[in-house]
C-alpha cells in the first residue's frame, strides 16, 4: 500500500485498511525514517508499532539501511544520504532496545550497490565500474539477492535476532 508517511491521517488510514485486509499488523519493512526527541511510541508516525503493542503479540520491524551507513561511498559525493543511512542504523538499535519489552524485534538490512533502476544510465557508467571493481565479487548485487535476509527477518527463524544489521553487499565493506 502506498502512503505518504508524513501525513499522520493517511498513515493511520493505511494501518486500518491493512489490518482489515490482513487481520493484523505483524511485520513492517521501512524504507523511510522520521526522527524526534520523544518516547518513540508517542511519535505520530510509528502507527504499525502502536498496532503491534495493542495486539499484544509482538512483531518485527525491518529498516532498509545501506552500506552507506557503514562507510563512505566513492566516487559519488553523497554525504547527506550516507548520514541518513547511518541514522537509520542507530534508530534500529534504539527501537530494538525500547520495543523489545513489547515483543517487537527491530532490525535492518544494509544492501550494497544493487543493480536497480536507480543505478542505470550512461551518466554513471564509470561509477558502476568503480563500484564493481571495489567489491570482492567484482559486480553489483541484484534485488533478488536481498530475499534471503528479508525472509529470515520476517520469519520465526529470527525470534532472537533483535537490533541486528544484515549486510548484503558481496563483501563490499571489507574492501
Amino acid at each position: 500500500m502506498k502512503v505518504d508517511v508524513t501525513d499522520e491521517e493517511a498513515v493511520e488510514a493505511a494501518m486500518a485498511e491493512s489490518t482489515k485486509v490482513l487481520g493484523s499488523i505483524d511485520i513492517l519493512f521501512c524504507f523511510v525514517g522520521v526522527v524526534g526527541c520523544v518516547e518513540s511510541l508517542n511519535m505520530p508516525i510509528p502507527a504499525a508499532a502502536r498496532r503491534m503493542v495493542s495486539q499484544g503479540n509482538g512483531g518485527c520491524i525491518t529498516f532498509i539501511a545501506s552500506i552507506s551507513g557503514h562507510r563512505v561511498n566513492y566516487p559519488q559525493p553523497q554525504a547527506a544520504y550516507n548520514v541518513s543511512k547511518a541514522a537509520v542504523l542507530m534508530l534500529k538499535s534504539c527501537l530494538a532496545a525500547e520495543w523489545a519489552r513489547y515483543g517487537i524485534r527491530t532490525n535492518s538490512i544494509s544492501p550494497g550497490y544493487m543493480d536497480t533502476i536507480l543505478n542505470e544510465g550512461d551518466g554513471i557508467a564509470e561509477h558502476r565500474k568503480i563500484w564493481a571493481a571495489r567489491n570482492p565479487t567484482g559486480r553489483m548485487g541484484t534485488p533478488s539477492e536481498l530475499t534471503g535476509a528479508v525472509v529470515l527477518l520476517a520469519s520465526d527463524a529470527s525470534t532472537y535476532i533483535n537490533g541486528s544489521d544484515i549486510l548484503v553487499d558481496g563483501g563490499g565493506v571489507v574492501f
